[in-house]
């Protein structure tokens, strides 16, 4: 099946800016290379493990629904996911299991979610450059869910997903089968987030520190929406959206695989300083 791709030009500083602006964006940090398979691996489930730690932190568990996944560097049609039954602030490295696209667990001593399989598997196999996906059911971002309504522009931030997210509007029930992942796959397409109606929110990510970083402020951007739409409700003054020409030009510089990467580091520093017993 042949992968949809996401535009060249989303992953570049806008050709807009001066070139003394361009330059110090290049100067960032950009993600980490590697010479094995093994600490290629390593590094991501550190990464997935944290990113765990943080959803529990931010209050985006529900039970024992929500999963995060990695794919294997290594054995590329597998991918790596949360044991099925472990809350997420008791993911660590050493729990984390690895199951195949038939929904086997190949290394690990847990369970898969039915529902992690079925969405996941068939993301990693129509998303060849997705390297991990995220999806919980997040407060604000199941609300939002229920309008059945893309998010609008009205801040910096949320310009991250300008014209780069899809609304799944086919909600047939708890996810445990492949046909329906493939839909949901499919509604995805090349962006990097969907909003699954009367579900919640899902992200892609070229790393999984990209992933988690959608997520996480997909999430308060649903807040932010609700909260503005309320306070329009009292007043009746609608929130003011960002011009298209400013939503394009600020998705060039927030919304790019490099800077959702970037922002998810503080956040790994900090919560490998709070609880270093993830990475065990």
């Amino acid at each position: 099946m042949n992968a949809p791709q996401a535009p060249a030009d989303r992953d570049e500083i806008a050709s807009g800016l001066s070139e003394e602006v361009k330059a110090r964006y290049r100067m960032l940090p950009r993600p980490p290379r590697f010479e094995t398979a093994a600490e290629e691996r390593l590094h991501r489930k550190q990464r997935l493990a944290a990113s765990f730690r943080l959803f529990s932190k931010f209050g985006f568990d529900e039970g024992v629904a929500g999963h995060i996944t990695a794919r294997d560097p290594e054995f590329t049609d597998t991918f790596w996911v949360n044991p099925f039954g472990v809350h997420f602030s008791q993911v660590n490295v050493s729990n984390l299991i690895r199951c195949d696209h038939h929904g086997n667990v190949v290394e690990g001593d847990y369970p898969v979610n039915a529902a992690a399989f079925a969405i996941h598997s068939r993301i990693h196999q129509t998303r060849e450059d997705a390297v991990a996906a995220a999806h919980s059911h997040s407060t604000y971002g199941r609300a939002w869910s229920t309008l059945g309504r893309k998010l609008d522009p009205l801040t910096q931030d949320v310009c991250a997903f300008y014209d780069d997210h899809a609304l799944y509007d086919d909600f047939g029930g708890v996810v445990v089968e492949l046909d329906e992942g493939q839909r949901i796959a499919n509604a995805l397409g090349s962006n990097k987030a969907a909003i699954l109606q009367n579900h919640g929110l899902l992200t892609v990510g070229k790393t999984v520190d990209e992933a988690a970083w959608w997520f996480i402020t997909m999430e308060r951007s649903c807040q932010v929406q609700i909260l503005a739409e309320s306070a329009a409700a009292r007043t009746g003054q609608a929130p003011k959206t960002i011009s298209d020409a400013a939503a394009r030009q600020s998705y060039s510089i927030v919304g790019t695989a490099q800077a959702g990467w970037f922002q998810f580091q503080p956040l790994y520093a900090r919560i490998v300083k709070e609880q270093p017993d993830l990475l065990d």
